[in-house]
């Protein structure tokens, strides 16, 4: 089959509205990692929060941005995903907007009085409502628009598209960002998103699945966040996957910091980030699932973690553009070792007949690393800044990483007794 064959048959084998929704998840990527990776330093430098303060309001947003959508996605499948990607564009092209405009010369005589912590707070808890609808609606979508046997095929380009998004967004904010101001990227992501707000009126076309589910109600998802949250394997689990993530959102954290402060204050630290990071799991992840398929999903997952934790104790020894670069890609291939595994580890461990609920709670360790280690990872940097040792850092990290490491063996060591003891018995 020759390549324009093979791309007929793609095409044929999605609905059209299956490449409107990624299409509009490219674009909202683009505009969510653009934003976040100057985030820090615009808060910083343009608005004058301290490190602390910061990585308080990057936690509480991307807290969240992870958390929301398991309520958001009942209300996504009550209105149709039409009318939420909708809501969704137009509350984050606003959110946005906000959030920019705080920085912007022609707004100050706006904001000057006002509380500027608590404003910006607000303005970031509304940009997460409307983020909430994203990926409930694209992932919804991208089952409804595939057929069975295609749809596991219909997930990968999704992953993909969002590394492509995590890869260009970076790299176009940083020209914005070096032209005009990181105020100005807040401004692209807000047309973006406004943008796809055209796109969605125009291109979705609602679909329904082919078999009618139940949707449930807000109330129901609360009973079953409980009953997820009464398996107590499964929550040790999920702290201590939660220790991986913390030390991941550190790439949007401290090295922006840390490279702009230490190493070169015009260096394009965006693109160092972005083209390391998503563009390594552009080239290598195919490479590296065929790689690590024949290894067990506990052990996978626990190479990650290790490849993960200790590539920085190489930038704690020597801090440089280069040794971080390799560090964010050292730290890509152990995301990609064990990310896909995760979600087949999930399936796993879940009581027959609840594979989709504990699914639905995969995001809950992305949401606590948020919620918990933007704020350490910024009050680490802030006191070791202070203190005349910003190497520190790194070693905070290297212990949070061993740490993470360790506990994961320790799991894995303890469920595999307790199986063997229950099969013997």
């Amino acid at each position: 089959m020759d390549i324009r064959a093979s791309l007929r048959k793609v095409r044929s084998d999605f609905h059209p509205t299956f490449w409107v929704a990624n299409g509009m998840e490219l674009f909202e990527r683009l505009a969510y990692y653009g934003q976040q990776i100057v985030f820090m330093i615009y808060m910083r430098n343009k608005l004058g929060f301290t490190e602390a303060e910061a990585g308080q309001l990057s936690g509480m947003f991307g807290g969240l941005i992870y958390l929301l959508p398991i309520l958001g996605g009942t209300l996504a499948d009550k209105w149709g995903f039409r009318r939420a990607f909708n809501i969704a564009f137009s509350v984050l092209a606003l959110g946005y907007f906000l959030i920019g405009s705080m920085g912007m010369s022609a707004f100050s005589g706006i904001y000057g009085g006002a509380p500027q912590y608590w404003l910006m707070m607000a303005f970031l808890i509304l940009t997460a409502f409307g983020g909430s609808f994203i990926k409930p609606s694209v992932l919804g979508t991208v089952a409804a628009a595939s057929k069975p046997e295609t749809k596991s095929f219909g997930y990968a380009i999704y992953y993909w598209l969002v590394n492509v998004g995590a890869m260009i967004g970076p790299t176009i904010a940083y020209f914005v960002r070096d032209s005009f101001g990181n105020e100005f990227v807040y401004l692209v992501s807000s047309l973006s998103c406004f943008a796809m707000i055209i796109v969605n009126l125009l291109l979705y076309k609602e679909i329904k699945p082919e078999k009618t589910e139940v949707v449930e109600s807000l109330g129901k998802k609360m009973e079953n966040l409980f009953v997820v949250l009464g398996n107590f394997k499964f929550m040790i689990f999920l702290l201590i996957y939660s220790l991986y993530w913390i030390i991941f959102w550190q790439e949007y954290i401290i090295i922006p910091y840390y490279v702009t402060d230490f190493i070169d204050k015009n260096y394009p630290y965006e693109i160092l980030q972005s083209w390391c990071g998503a563009g390594a799991i552009i080239l290598l992840q195919i490479p590296i699932n065929r790689l690590t398929k024949n290894i067990k999903t506990p052990n996978a997952i626990l190479l990650g973690f290790a490849t993960s934790s200790l590539i920085w104790i190489i930038i704690g020894i020597y801090p440089s553009v280069f040794t971080i670069g390799a560090g964010i890609v050292a730290f890509a291939i152990g995301e990609m070792t064990q990310a896909p595994r995760y979600y087949e580890y999930i399936s796993e461990i879940a009581p027959p007949g609840q594979q989709g609920l504990y699914q639905g709670y995969a995001f809950l360790p992305i949401a606590i690393a948020r919620f918990v280690g933007d704020p350490i990872g910024a009050w680490l940097y802030q006191t070791s800044r202070a203190a005349g040792k910003p190497e520190r850092v790194w070693f905070a990290l290297i212990g949070i990483g061993v740490a993470g490491a360790l506990l994961m063996w320790l799991y894995n060591v303890i469920v595999k007794r307790n199986e063997t003891k229950v099969a013997r018995a």
